[in-house]
Order: structure tokens, then sequence, then C-alpha cells
């Protein structure tokens, strides 16, 4: 959200390292120039002198941390901005990193840096947004950097106050994320600093995260389009890549590059509301502010951190030698490879959640009592029993004896299938991005980080499984001192009461999610749109450009209202159908039936035409949905018409059309991100 106050500093030009400033908060926004403001004339002004600020060290580090991300001055970036003073202070860093090493494109600091842009998200949840947005577009226009505004539009209606920060976090990630690909960039910055990762450990520290969950934020990930690239032959999926270059550098570092920037920023009062549970941790936190405690600390996030950089490339080296995915949508596990090599379960828990994640290609990672499900799972071998978790379904794969797990999606979870709908010309090009640039900037990134891989004989906490661990062997280890571990436990314990009483009033459970054993979801597709069918499926459905005297009124034609075709996933009886068209021997089998409905004898030369095309091809179908388990078949879409008649259904990338080659013609492609 934008902020409401404004702090100006003086400015700068010593190298003295300054503690952060004192504020003087008024409530009513007030505008950088207060001219500009229709609220209060003010501004927000430091309470003691300031000195003036090295700024050598602190780009050489950002230049640094942009080094690990396989970032250069060349490249596109965008940058997500609030106008507080941690995105300002990125503004500047980044500003400084481009011109100082790329200013030749340029011609002076007053016209726009090439290949930058800011973005302002203006959430709309207070009135006075819009105007807070613009004032910070003006200022940002004024440092040299491009910068565009996005108003949110809440479809649905204002987010309930319980959600409210979650909604508004999603959506203006959704926001970031469209941006950038409407503009061709494949990089964004956000300005997660060191005290954010603070603040997340005692949160997470909290709700007894492990481990993995302690190390907080990644310095990089990567954030996939609702709707890929598809040109109709084939379909890409392309990620944007989300760097957090800052984690290193403290809330006072951000304070201090402003000021050495000579850069003014906002504070937002809304920041200091004891309602939501960061603002609550934030405030402790800044009670225990000294020295020690923040530098013990952040030693204990940095060996957490440490910590999941091994973890994670154990298995993504597990990933390669144990994990198929298929073209359809589900991926296969060697469980015999992984008894043999004997896994810790800090592996087997990461890299299962990480498979589970990639299948059900939901966002949210796998957690609590289904991790453990899970891990008691892959440690039965040879595995004989099916298990449905997390939006996925795991079985033996056929023909394994157990010795492999096939992962599906799954269609009898609580939360039914998904399928978004588009038209084709709302996105045709908007979604391409330099594919071969992202690879090399994340290969780059790859091998710069294997650099800082730790040994695993130097690596904590690998055999812990609680938060309560982890900060108990901290201790033992020498990171955390007695009165630092104390502090801890005592913020721990506080916003845990604090979540219990708040899980008590408050339900997580959405209508949404609730839906009737047995039933089946469908849904409508019209022609000229485009489904993305549970984000892995691309379905595009178009009208061919055919006389309608060329069709029949055969119950595999459509044509008219009945153009618009129904999506479900495949069900048992699909089969059976196919299976039963299959065995007949030719059209003329069922000339009786054909007279039966057809008007004229041309009708009917027709209808056994398409009835022979249908035959055809669900013998076709058949041989090919034979080499796809049952399990993966139940997750695959099926369209069907009015009637409730099989009209196709997808394999290996091409089509087993169960109509007239007079009717519709449709795209299908699978497509795992």
């Amino acid at each position: 959200m934008a902020a409401r106050g404004i702090l100006m500093p003086f400015n700068v030009r010593t190298k003295t390292t300054a503690s952060p400033p004192v504020v003087i908060m008024i409530p009513s926004f007030l505008s950088w120039f207060g001219k500009f403001s229709r609220a209060g004339r003010g501004r927000f002004f430091c309470s003691h002198g300031v000195p003036e600020i090295d700024m050598y060290n602190y780009r050489h580090m950002f230049a640094q941390r942009m080094a690990m991300a396989g970032l250069k001055p060349h490249h596109r970036i965008a940058m997500a901005i609030s106008g507080g003073p941690d995105s300002i202070a990125l503004c500047v860093l980044t500003a400084g990193w481009k011109y100082d090493n790329f200013g030749a494109a340029t011609n002076g600091r007053r016209k726009s840096i090439d290949g930058l842009l800011a973005i302002v998200v203006d959430h709309g949840l207070r009135t006075e947004s819009g105007e807070e947005a613009d004032l910070v577009h003006n200022r940002i226009i004024d440092m040299g950097i491009k910068c565009e505004v996005a108003r949110c539009e809440w479809l649905d209606g204002r987010p309930k106050l319980g959600h409210l920060q979650e909604a508004a976090r999603e959506k203006r990630y959704e926001t970031l994320r469209n941006i950038c690909i409407q503009q061709q960039i494949g990089i964004l910055l956000v300005a997660h600093h060191a005290d954010d990762q603070a603040e997340l450990f005692i949160l997470r520290l909290s709700r007894n995260s492990g481990v993995l969950g302690l190390a907080g934020m990644a310095f990089s990930s990567q954030m996939f389009p609702s709707f890929p690239d598809f040109s109709g032959e084939r379909s890409k999926a392309h990620g944007i890549l989300l760097v957090r270059p800052l984690l290193d550098f403290s809330k006072e570092d951000m304070y201090n590059i402003c000021r050495g920037g000579n850069q003014q920023w906002v504070e937002d009062p809304t920041n200091r509301s004891p309602l939501y549970a960061r603002n609550r941790i934030r405030m402790s936190l800044n009670d225990l502010s000294s020295p020690i405690f923040k530098a013990e600390l952040q030693a204990v996030i940095s060996a957490c951190r440490r910590t999941r950089l091994h973890v994670d490339k154990v298995c993504h080296q597990l990933r390669n030698q144990t994990v198929t995915v298929m073209p359809h949508g589900y991926a296969v596990i060697d469980l015999g490879i992984l008894q043999a090599a004997e896994v810790k379960d800090i592996y087997l828990t990461k890299f299962i959640a990480m498979v589970l994640q990639f299948v059900s290609q939901r966002h949210r990672p796998v957690r609590g009592n289904a991790l453990k499900l899970l891990l008691s799972y892959l440690h039965t071998f040879p595995c004989k029993t099916s298990l449905t978790v997390a939006n996925c379904y795991l079985c033996p794969a056929p023909g394994s004896k157990g010795t492999k797990v096939l992962v599906c999606g799954s269609i009898n979870s609580s939360s039914p299938p998904m399928m978004e709908l588009f038209h084709a010309s709302s996105f045709e090009g908007e979604n391409r991005l330099a594919t071969s640039e992202l690879e090399q900037i994340l290969a780059d990134s790859a091998t710069y980080l294997d650099k800082f891989v730790p040994d695993p004989s130097t690596v904590p906490f690998l055999d812990l499984t609680s938060s309560e661990s982890v900060i108990l062997e901290s201790q033992r280890l020498g990171i955390l001192s007695d009165s630092t571990l104390e502090s801890i436990i005592s913020l721990q314990k506080e916003e845990s009461e604090s979540f219990k009483s708040k899980a008590e009033t408050i339900s997580n459970v959405s209508k949404d999610d609730v839906r009737s054993a047995g039933a089946t979801w469908s849904k409508l597709i019209y022609p000229g749109q485009v489904g993305y069918f549970m984000n892995r499926f691309v379905l595009d459905w178009k009208a061919s450009n055919i006389n309608a005297e060329g069709l029949c009124s055969c119950s595999l034609c459509i044509s008219g209202d009945d153009m618009v075709v129904e999506v479900r996933h495949m069900i048992d009886s699909d089969w059976i159908y196919l299976s039963d068209l299959s065995k007949q021997t030719n059209a003329e089998d069922s000339q009786p039936q054909i007279h039966s409905y057809a008007k004229t004898k041309q009708e009917a030369g027709k209808s056994l035409l398409c009835l022979d095309y249908a035959i055809l091809s669900a013998r076709r179908a058949l041989l090919s949905l034979k080499s796809i388990p049952v399990a993966a078949r139940r997750a695959m879409p099926v369209l069907i018409n009015a009637k409730g008649v099989l009209l196709c259904i997808p394999v290996h990338r091409l089509l087993f059309l169960l109509l007239s080659i007079l009717g519709e013609m449709l795209n299908v492609a699978c497509l795992i991100v």
C-alpha cells in the first residue's frame, strides 16, 4: 500500500554511520512538497541533524548481490516501489548500479535510465491511496527512473479484514507479474531486507516451522504467469525472476542509503497497527534493538539459510536422479534409488514437497500433517497403497511392483479442478519473454551460488525437526547467547498466544473449496476462448469457417448453439464409450439408427462419414490412452457436447477428435510449469 507520511532528509556528505532517525508521526497525509496535497500542509523531519553517509560500501555490496543473481546492468529490470525507505533505497542503488556500469546509454542523469522500470501498485483500499501513488510516481520520475502506477480492481469486493494483508499481497504480485509480462521484462526486484527476515523468523518460529521455513525468504525465485504464452503450435511457460538483493542490508541501511542519495521517502502509519502479526513482531523487535541481539538473530537466520542452500542442492540432485516428468501432467518417482541412498528426512521432506507442488501447480507449499503422511509413505518400500494429499494422488506405478510411485493431480481433493478462461486475442504475444536470456541468468546465478554451497559436515540443523530444537541447538553451538535465546523464546510465546487466539475466532474454510462427494466438475468454453485446465493443459477452442451446408445433424457434429462445449475431467464411462465405439466394424453397422434420425439421404450419407471417422479416432485414442496410467487419465480434460457425447481427448499433444472433420477445430497442449 502507498505510504501516508513523509520524511525529509537533509543533504549529506560525510562518511560516518548514522542511527535511524527519530520521526515525528502526523496522522494526516503530507506530500513531499506540501502544495500538491489536499490534506494538511507540513512535513516530517528528523529530530536531530543527519551525519554524512559513505555510499561506496553500499554500492559495492549491492553490485555483488546483483552478480550473485546473475544480473548485469544491460538487463531489463522492473522494481516494486511503495515510496517507503526500503523501495526508495532500492531505486537509489539500482539506478546507480545501472548508470555507473551502463551510463553510456544515457545522456545525463535527467534522462530516464534505459531498461529500468519502477512499478507503484495502488491497492485502492484507502480513499487517499490514489493521490499518494501519484506523488510517489512523480518522485521516482524525478530520479530519472521510468515509473508506472497500476490501479487494482477488486471485482469480488474489498477483502475481509482478517485476510486483508494476504489478499493485498497476492493482488500486488499478480499486478507486478502482469506488468512485467506486458513490458517484456523478465526480472523483478523487491526491497525485502534483513529486518524483514527477522520478523518472518519470529513469525514462523511461533507457527513451529522447521529449519527450512526459518531460513525465511529466498534470495531469488520465479513467478509464473496465470496463463502461458500459447502460439497455437506449442506452449511455453515464461517465469519472472524475482530477486531480493537487499536481504543482507538492515533497516538502518535503508535510511542511510536514502539519505546518502539525497532522496525523500514516506512512512506508512498503518505499519504500526497491532492488528497484523508482522507489525506486532516489528514493534517487539524494536524494543530489543541492542546490537548483540540483532547480530545473533541474523546469525541464526544465516545458519538456517546455509542449511537450506545445502538441502536445495541435494534435492535438485535427487530430482534429476529419481523423477521422470511425463507429458500428460504426472510424474514418476523411483523409490528404489531413494531407498538405496538412505536419504535423510530433511531432504526427503523438501524433495517430495517440491514434486507435489510441481504436479499440483499450487503456489502454496505442502506443510504440516500432509508432509508427515508423505514422509511415511515414502519410507514404505515397496509401495503397496495409494494416498491422496495436497491435491495430488500417489499410487504404485503400473508394472513397477511398488518400486516406483506415480504422482498425478487428484480429482477427489476438496478443491475442484481449475480452469481459467481467456480470449485468444487478449494475450497473444504478450507473454513472450526473452527465454534464452532468462535461462542464461539462471545458469550464471547457479554457477555463482555453487561456490557457497557448504560441505555437509559443516551444515547445522540437518537432523532437527522442530523450531524449538533449532534455537536450542543454536545456543549449544554458541550462535545465541542466553539472553538472546530468552528474548527470542519470549517473542515466540507472545506471538503464538496471539495466533491461537485469532485462530479460535476466524474460520479459514472457504465456501468455494467445499464440494459434495462424487460431484463431477465442469465448465463451459465458447469458440474463441482459451482454457487453462489445472494449470497444465491449454485448450484453444476455435470455430472453423465452414459453410453450414457441410454439416450434418448427427450427435458427432456440432453447430450453432452447440458450438459451446463443456470441459470436465475424464471419467471411467468415457473409456467405456470409446471401447464400445471402437468395436464397431464400420458405420454400416449403425445404418438403421442413422436413418431413423436423418431427414434426407444426403444427411444420412454425411452421418455415415462422420461415424466412420469417429470409429477410427476412437481406436487411435484407445491405443494412445493405454500408455497413460488410469490415475493420470482421470486428471486429463475432455470435451463433451450439450448431449453429453464425448468429443475430444488430448493425447501426446495431438488430438483424437470424435467429431466431424467439418466441425470445430481444437488445439490442445499439455504444459507443466
